[in-house]
C-alpha cells in the first residue's frame, strides 16, 4: 500500500489569536537549522523503522507539506526537503503533492518552486472574506489578496486549490458567513474546508474568553449556537452549488477529495516528519498490528534530536480508530465490517450503542451502513467520547 508523507513547517508571518498548534513566527535563523533537522529525520526513516518494529513502505503517493505556513521558507529550502524526499522514496508520478499556503505569500519564484517540486494542490488559509473577520483573527491579508492568488495558481498550471473558512469568528453574523460561503463557491474552487471555531484554553483568543476580557475581540466571538447554525448553512449552501460534503470538514467537486487526509481517516500508512507530527505505519509483526510514532511537540526539544515516541496500536485502539475516522466520513461506517472482525459475542457490546445513539437522531442506519446525521455532525465529540467508552474494554483481533 502507497504511503502518505507529511511534513510539518511550524513558521508563521504571524500568531493567529485562536491558534494553538505548535506553529509560531521565528526568526528566520531558524529555518535553515529546522531544515537540517527535517532533512536528516527523513533520511534516517529506515533507522527509525527499525527501533520502531515498522515496516517502511518506499513507495508515495501523497505528500502534503503543512504547518505553519510552509511558504514562508526559502524557495531552496523547499527544493531541499523535496529532494530528500525523492532520494530516499519512490514518488509516484501521478501523486498528490499539496503546500498550504497563507495568502498573500505566494510570488513568481515560489510558483516556480512549487511547480519544479511537483507541487499540483495548494491550500488556501482563508478563513474569511470579509476583510474585518480575518483582521480579528490575525489574519494579515485582504479579501482580494485571494482572489489574487487563485488566478496565480490557476495561471501557473495549480487548478486543485482549497480554501479554508472558520465559523464562529469574532464579529461573524449570518450575513457575513453567507457572504464568505458564496465567494469561495464564486472562484470555482473545486474543494472547501470548514471548521468550527474551537475555544483552545491555551490560545490567545481562548485565555481571553475565559478571562471575560475584550482583547483579540474576544467580545465579538458568536455564541455556540450561531457557530453551529453557520456550520449547517455551509453545508447545505457548498451542497447546492455542487461541492459535496465527504468528511465532517471537507467538502469537494467530484474527483477532487484529498486523496493525503483520505489516507488519515481510513488508516492507511502515513509518516509524519518535523515538530508534532504523527505517523501511523504497519508494524513488521503483520498487517494486523500496527504502530503509532508522534515527533516532540516543542521547537527545542525537536531540534534536540530528542526521539519519536511510539505506541503500539491494541486490537481495542483500532476498534475505536475504525468508528472514530470512519464516523468522519459520509459513507459511514459497514457494521457487518465491525461484526467480522470482532465477533458477534463481542459485537453485542457495540450494538447497543449505535442503537442508543440512533434513537437520539446522532447516527442514521441504512442496513447494516450507519452514518452521523446532521445533528451528530455537530456533535462528533460526544459521540466519539460514547463509542470510547463502549469499546475500552473490547479485547479482540482486529
Amino acid at each position: 500500500m502507497a504511503l502518505g508523507i507529511y511534513v510539518s513547517v511550524p513558521f508563521c508571518r504571524t500568531k493567529c489569536s485562536y491558534c494553538n498548534f505548535a506553529s509560531d513566527v521565528f526568526s528566520r535563523s531558524v529555518f535553515e537549522r529546522y531544515i537540517d533537522r527535517v532533512c536528516a529525520e527523513i533520511a534516517n526513516a529506515e533507522n527509525t523503522a527499525v527501533t520502531t518494529d515498522a515496516r517502511l513502505e518506499r513507495e508515495v503517493d501523497s505528500i502534503y507539506l503543512g504547518g505553519g505556513t510552509p511558504t514562508v521558507l526559502e524557495p531552496a529550502q523547499l527544493e531541499r526537503m523535496f529532494a530528500v524526499m525523492r532520494q530516499h522514496f519512490s514518488v509516484r508520478d501521478d501523486a498528490e503533492i499539496t503546500v498550504e499556503c497563507a495568502p498573500g505569500t505566494l510570488n513568481a519564484d515560489l510558483l516556480n518552486t512549487l511547480l519544479h517540486c511537483g507541487v499540483n494542490r495548494v491550500s488556501l488559509g482563508v478563513q474569511s472574506f470579509v476583510d474585518a473577520e480575518a483582521a480579528a483573527a490575525g489574519r494579515l491579508h485582504k479579501r482580494q489578496t485571494v482572489f489574487d492568488d487563485i488566478a496565480k495558481l490557476r495561471t501557473a498550471g495549480i487548478p486543485k486549490i482549497n480554501i479554508d473558512l472558520i465559523a464562529g469568528l469574532p464579529h461573524q453574523t449570518a450575513m457575513s458567513w453567507q457572504n464568505s460561503l458564496s465567494e469561495a463557491i464564486s472562484t470555482g474552487v473545486p474543494h472547501a474546508s470548514i471548521y468550527m471555531l474551537e475555544i483552545d484554553e491555551d490560545s490567545r483568543l481562548g485565555r481571553e474568553l475565559i478571562a471575560g476580557g475584550s482583547h483579540y475581540h474576544a467580545h465579538f466571538v458568536p455564541d455556540e449556537d450561531a457557530t453551529a447554525d453557520f456550520y449547517l448553512m455551509a453545508c447545505e449552501t457548498l451542497e447546492t452549488a455542487g461541492v459535496i460534503q465527504y468528511e465532517i470538514s471537507n467538502f469537494a467537486r467530484p474527483g477532487f477529495e484529498s486523496r493525503h487526509n483520505l489516507k488519515y481517516w481510513t488508516r492507511q500508512p502515513y509518516l509524519g516528519f518535523g515538530i508534532d507530527a504523527h505517523s501511523m505505519v504497519h508494524s513488521v509483526r503483520g498487517p494486523a498490528e500496527s504502530v503509532r510514532l508522534a515527533t516532540p511537540d516543542s521547537l527545542e526539544n525537536y531540534l534536540a534530536g530528542l526521539p519519536v515516541q511510539k505506541t503500539i496500536v491494541t486490537s481495542s485502539m483500532a476498534l475505536e480508530e475504525q468508528f472514530f475516522l470512519g464516523l468522519r466520513l459520509n459513507h459511514g461506517v459497514d457494521l457487518s465490517e465491525i461484526r467480522t472482525a470482532v465477533g458477534v459475542g463481542v459485537f453485542e457490546n457495540v450494538r447497543s450503542i449505535v442503537d442508543e445513539l440512533v434513537n437520539q437522531a446522532l447516527l442514521e442506519r441504512d442496513g447494516e451502513i450507519i452514518r452521523l446525521t446532521a445533528r451528530g455532525r455537530l456533535l462528533s465529540n460526544e459521540v466519539f467520547q460514547r463509542f470510547l467508552a463502549s469499546t475500552a474494554t473490547i479485547n479482540v483481533s482486529v
